[in-house]
């Protein structure tokens, strides 16, 4: 069975370094107060919403290899150290689903669009990538950048989503402004309606 992630945010981490050797980006990310003593090479982690398999790790930092087919379908390149990451870990037998399945498979780079205000939270909107239009609907799950979150407005062009100070202090996108650049997974759900109807 493949990797299961929810989307509830463990812990924000921060890229401490990235070399690219060869045709992969060897990134290294101090995991914060993410609990390691689990962790075994070989297990996945979500960073900011990709799946990303521990090649080296301790009890503060992770160690990883990024594709060049992640790096072109992800945010990676654009992290810089001491940029802040989401991090989670994969799900085991037994554990509780808070979020929504999340495969930690990114299906496109999108873009904020706007941020504002709203009582004690903020609506965020985000522009919608063509192809993913028709797998998002109002009260469905989105993930942006590995966060589990419902969509609460949809139009053909932008979707946006209402985050509240919990998720704004236990994520980093409290961090995220607009016109920067977010991943973006639909409701795998989606797709295997999509494929059944077909």
């Amino acid at each position: 069975m493949p990797d299961m992630f929810t989307g509830i945010i463990q812990s924000v981490g921060q890229l401490q370094s990235s070399e690219l050797i060869e045709n992969d980006l060897k990134v290294i990310i101090d995991t914060g107060t993410l609990d390691m003593s689990d962790v075994q090479l070989g297990d996945s982690i979500a960073v900011d919403g990709i799946c990303l398999t521990v090649t080296a790790f301790d009890d503060k930092c992770m160690q990883a290899d990024v594709s060049i087919e992640t790096m072109n379908k992800t945010t990676v390149a654009n992290w810089q150290p001491g940029c802040r990451l989401n991090l989670e870990k994969s799900l085991s037998l037994g554990d509780r689903l808070g979020g929504h399945m999340v495969s930690g498979h990114v299906d496109a780079i999108t873009e904020c669009l706007n941020k504002q205000e709203s009582g004690r939270s903020w609506i965020y909107e985000f522009a919608i990538p063509e192809h993913l239009y028709k797998y998002l609907v109002v009260k469905g799950s989105v993930t942006i950048n590995g966060t589990s979150l419902t969509v609460n407005l949809i139009d053909q062009k932008r979707l946006s989503v209402n985050l509240v100070a919990h998720t704004l202090e236990n994520t980093n996108l409290g961090d995220v402004e607009a016109g920067d650049q977010v991943n973006i997974e639909i409701d795998m759900i989606a797709r295997y309606v999509e494929k059944m109807m077909e």
